[in-house]
C-alpha cells in the first residue's frame, strides 16, 4: 500500500460560499445569515431557490441562485463543488423531516467531503467555521490524486 499523492487547491480569502437549507431550516439559516452580513458580504455566495431569494432579500447582497434544491439545486451546487468553484457548504438539513430529494442531498454531501471542502450542517458548526482565521485568509486543501479511479472509468 503506497502513500496517496495529493493535489493542492488555493482557496482565495474571497471564498465562494454555498448556501442550502430545508424548509424547517430556513428561518435558522436566514437568522443566522443576518447575525453574520459583515463577515458574510466579503465573500461570494450561491445558493438553492427559495433559500437565496430569503437570503438576498434578508441580506441585501447578490446571491447566484439556482433551482429548488427538489428541482435539482443540490446537484447544481454539487457539480460546481466537483468543479472546484464553491469553497465552503452551509447546509441546514432538517434531521427530522424525510426529504423527497434524499439521494441528492446525500450526494451533496459526499462532494462536499470528497472535494475536501468545510462543510457545515449545523448552526454551531457554521459559527466555528465562520470565525476562524483561515475564513478571511488564503488557504490550501489537499485534494486526494482520483487520477486511478478516473483511468479506471475510462477503460
Amino acid at each position: 500500500m503506497g502513500i496517496e499523492k495529493k493535489f493542492v487547491r488555493k482557496l482565495e480569502a474571497r471564498k465562494r460560499i454555498a448556501l442550502v437549507a430545508h424548509d424547517n431550516k430556513k428561518d435558522d439559516l436566514i437568522e443566522w445569515a443576518i447575525y453574520n452580513k459583515t463577515v458574510l458580504s466579503k465573500h461570494r455566495l450561491f445558493a438553492t431557490g427559495t433559500t437565496g431569494l430569503l437570503l438576498e432579500n434578508s441580506l441585501d447582497v447578490h446571491v447566484t441562485k439556482f433551482l429548488s434544491g427538489p428541482l435539482g439545486g443540490d446537484q447544481q451546487i454539487g457539480a460546481l463543488i466537483a468543479e472546484g468553484e464553491i469553497d465552503m457548504l452551509f447546509f441546514f438539513w432538517d434531521p427530522m423531516e424525510a426529504q423527497p430529494h434524499d439521494p441528492d442531498i446525500k450526494a451533496l454531501l459526499r462532494l462536499g467531503v470528497v472535494w475536501n471542502i468545510p462543510v457545515a450542517c449545523d448552526r454551531a458548526t457554521a459559527d466555528f467555521l465562520l470565525t476562524s482565521p483561515l475564513m478571511h485568509s488564503e488557504y490550501e486543501s489537499n485534494i486526494p490524486d482520483y487520477s486511478n479511479y478516473i483511468k479506471r472509468i475510462k477503460k
